[in-house]
């Protein structure tokens, strides 16, 4: 509910929601670099205490929250599709232990990356090569 006050109060076409929607940008364009709440907070030319109190009342998350969220989801496009390793994944997406990486992807996605890869890959087996060739989806082996 604050959120959305917040929203309401900033405004969409208002200056600090755009800085703080540039931030939000930033991240998702350098989700894979080591990034921390200065370095993000400086995008959106806010302190990082008063940046992170308005980023997740608008976006009802953290900035961190958002980052391991956007590199999650980057690593389960590479683990569908892709043939890196897990460790591979891992360090593409920004993490910098395997063992964080792991971790945090069984807590958000329920399940362990080499099994997630395993299960996503077994589900793409059961399509038929024509809905491939119409939406242009990958073959799981490449």
């Amino acid at each position: 509910m604050a959120g959305k006050r917040i929203i309401h109060a900033l405004g969409n076409g208002s200056d600090l929601h755009e800085r703080l929607c540039r931030a939000r940008q930033f991240i998702d364009e350098c989700y894979d670099l080591p990034l921390d709440l200065a370095e993000i907070s400086k995008q959106a030319c806010l302190s990082r205490y008063h940046f992170l109190r308005l980023f997740r009342d608008t976006f009802d998350t953290t900035p961190h929250q958002y980052l391991i969220r956007r590199r999650i989801d980057k690593a389960k496009e590479l683990l569908r599709s892709r043939r890196l390793s897990v460790t591979d994944v891992c360090f593409e997406v920004g993490f910098q232990s395997l063992g964080s990486f792991s971790a945090l992807f069984r807590k958000c996605v329920g399940d362990a990356p080499v099994n997630y890869r395993r299960r996503e890959r077994e589900s793409q087996k059961k399509v038929p090569g024509c809905f491939i060739v119409m939406f242009g989806l990958k073959p799981s082996d490449q």
